[in-house]
């Protein structure tokens, strides 16, 4: 079946609110009828750019970007873990120990995108998410992307290359351009046929809903 539905995922693996928007949106698509005519890409942006190699803790990061005492960033935490549980991520019970930069995810998403096709972005952006999220695993080093790289059934040495190169950076740079440029400033951000656009992490009806009509609106492509 052809495709007549495009959905661009906009969000961060440095982003928890994306592991429960996805979990949500998942859940939603999987309750469509028309489902095999709907495609979901991944597209890349930053939550820290700057972040420098080495990351920052995580409790010192989101009390000085958000305002927040700890107890208040331990409350927000412990109520994203539970919503994650609900949609399948299993986030560590002590939350993640650091923030890092994300830009060499991004562009193994890429390239998993352009080599493979949907299915296996999708796995590859479930298991940097776990890495993330729930074995709260330092995102910058290489061994924590390969071994998501394997877990998605991808290949490894061509991973290794893109990470120890400059392969995509321009790609991913030019996408994370146009997407802020078209005003997403935060993360989840689900994008339909380059039409519609939902913000933030919706409840599964929300996605059934807009999925639906865009659906109803759309004819086969050609």
């Amino acid at each position: 079946m052809q495709t007549k539905l495009k959905i661009d995922f906009v969000s961060d693996v440095a982003c928890p609110w994306c592991a429960v928007g996805l979990g949500n949106l998942t859940q939603a698509i999987a309750t469509i009828n028309d489902k095999e005519s709907i495609e979901l890409h991944f597209q890349p942006f930053e939550l820290n750019p700057t972040m420098p190699l080495g990351g920052q803790d995580a409790m010192e990061h989101l009390t000085q970007k958000y305002g927040l005492s700890e107890a208040q960033v331990s409350s927000n935490q412990a109520n994203i873990r539970a919503k994650a549980k609900e949609v399948g991520f299993e986030f560590h019970p002590d939350g993640r120990k650091r923030v890092y930069n994300t830009f060499n995810c991004h562009r193994l998403l890429y390239w998993a995108l352009q080599a493979y096709g949907p299915a296996a972005q999708y796995r590859l952006k479930r298991e940097l998410l776990r890495a993330y999220f729930e074995d709260v695993s330092n995102m910058d080093e290489a061994e924590t992307l390969l071994c998501a790289v394997d877990r998605s059934e991808l290949d490894r040495a061509k991973a290794l290359e893109i990470i120890n190169s400059k392969l995509y950076e321009n790609e991913v740079k030019l996408l994370e351009t146009h997407y802020t440029d078209e005003g997403i400033s935060a993360v989840p951000a689900v994008i339909l046929n380059d039409q519609y656009l939902i913000s933030g992490a919706q409840p599964i009806e929300v996605y059934q809903e807009a999925i639906a009509q865009a659906l109803s609106e759309a004819s086969p492509s050609e």
